[in-house]
């Protein structure tokens, strides 16, 4: 197929790929560095969100705080199922790290991800209570929204369905979130705190967009692996949380 045609000329109009045998290596590294980042994000969401489940206020917010637990860890397995396609040994990879791992919530956000775990940077830092983990669930559940609409047209058709199926069920984590957080608010009790912890996650949830890398961008652009650029995406997000906030009674940065 690619004897008369260039890769980036088949995946720039619109070629996607159904297997790795068919993935050039270029394209297969840039597309394994994807999988890896949303897998372990998916697995320390998970193992955070375990944690939160006993600060739960009644028995319907810990069925909500199980739910997200469960249905992310799902997710990870489901994206490295396709992972262990392009020879990743899903076995050693799942023991291969500790995922409920969090840095102490003052330290600076990390500067690079480590080779074996590339988690998003918001997920190295703990929850402090149920406020904290509602607030941070609805911000990075807007995140989650804009991400998953990009990785849902990755040029990889497997991986892009995954990713389609995946979408719906972090709509509804993020709901149940902005249902705990309604009723956070309605009590009047807790408005100091919720805008601490608005102040706290909003730029760590930031930083997960990336640095805006033309260069990067335009390359992977042209696999099929981006659609969006990392500054639109960021400002998609911010403006879902501007409006989600204010009408709440809560300021974003």
């Amino acid at each position: 197929m690619f004897d008369n045609m260039k890769v980036e000329e088949y995946l720039a109009q619109g070629g996607v790929f159904s297997s790795p045998e068919n993935a050039p290596a270029r394209y297969r590294a840039e597309l394994m560095r994807m999988m890896f980042v949303f897998v372990d994000s998916e697995l320390a969401a998970s193992a955070g969100f375990a944690s939160s489940i006993n600060f739960a206020p009644d028995i319907k917010a810990r069925i909500a705080a199980s739910r997200i637990t469960l249905e992310k860890a799902d997710h990870a397995q489901r994206v490295l199922k396709i992972l262990s396609e392009f020879g990743t040994d899903a076995g050693r990879y799942e023991k291969q790290h500790d995922w409920a791992f969090r840095l102490p919530r003052e330290n600076d956000l990390p500067k690079e991800r480590q080779a074996a775990d590339m988690r998003l940077p918001v997920l190295y830092y703990p929850l402090l209570n149920w406020v904290d983990a509602v607030v941070m669930s609805v911000l990075q559940g807007l995140a989650a929204e804009v991400q998953l609409e990009e990785l849902g047209r990755v040029s990889y058709d497997p991986l892009a369905m995954v990713f389609r199926e995946i979408a719906p069920r972090e709509h509804e984590h993020t709901k149940l979130s902005q249902e705990g957080l309604a009723l956070l608010v309605k009590t009047g009790e807790h408005q100091q705190s919720l805008q601490q912890s608005v102040d706290y996650w909003y730029p760590r949830i930031a930083a997960g967009f990336g640095q805006q890398n033309a260069e990067r961008y335009d390359m992977l652009r042209k696999l099929g692996l981006r659609h969006e650029s990392n500054e639109s995406q960021l400002q998609r997000w911010a403006s879902l949380v501007k409006n989600q906030l204010q009408a709440l009674g809560l300021r974003a940065q």
